[in-house]
């Protein structure tokens, strides 16, 4: 039973995935990124990780949607103000993406996961207690500036789709 719950939900992730980078519309490509976001929940929740359901619930599906949603509508993103993407991009965005899936791949066959000592360490690392340790003590600095990052951005886009009146 879930095995068949695995599969459902990593289709839905992937379909939702391709979805979003294929969708000419941003608002809907926005709506799809939810639904992923939803699905690699239902991963964590297999996982038996509730505490990282919940926060990639409340944190990824609410609050970055509402800052993506909020930056998309600011742009007033039209399709007669987007420009064409040239040839040539258009081959290096496809070139590098193929790249990264091809390094993100051989880093998945090399990777050589760490079982046993999970299992012989008598901690659960999955309490809330672990994981704010080692997010306050050993990651801090990198959360101080992933927030810093979305708030440069959230401010950026913002001053990008400020118009400036004509005389």
């Amino acid at each position: 039973m879930i095995t068949i719950v695995f599969y459902i939900l990593a289709a839905i992730t992937l379909g939702s995935g391709l979805l979003t980078v294929l969708s000419k519309h941003p608002i809907h490509s926005a709506i799809y990124m939810v639904v992923c976001f939803f699905s690699v929940a239902g991963h964590f929740l297999l996982l038996n990780a509730q505490f990282l359901a919940m926060v990639q619930a409340i944190v990824y599906a609410g609050a970055i949607m509402v800052l993506i949603l909020f930056t998309l509508m600011l742009m007033n993103l039209d399709k007669l103000t987007v420009p064409h993407k040239k040839i040539a991009s258009r081959i290096a965005a496809i070139t590098s993406s193929c790249l990264a899936a091809f390094v993100l791949l051989a880093a998945l066959v090399k990777a050589n996961p760490l079982i046993e000592s999970y299992k012989t360490a008598n901690v659960d690392f999955q309490s809330t207690k672990v994981i704010g340790e080692v997010l306050l003590n050993e990651y801090l600095v990198p959360f101080e500036f992933a927030s810093v990052l979305l708030l440069v951005s959230m401010v950026g886009a913002v001053l990008i789709s400020k118009r400036e009146k004509k005389a």
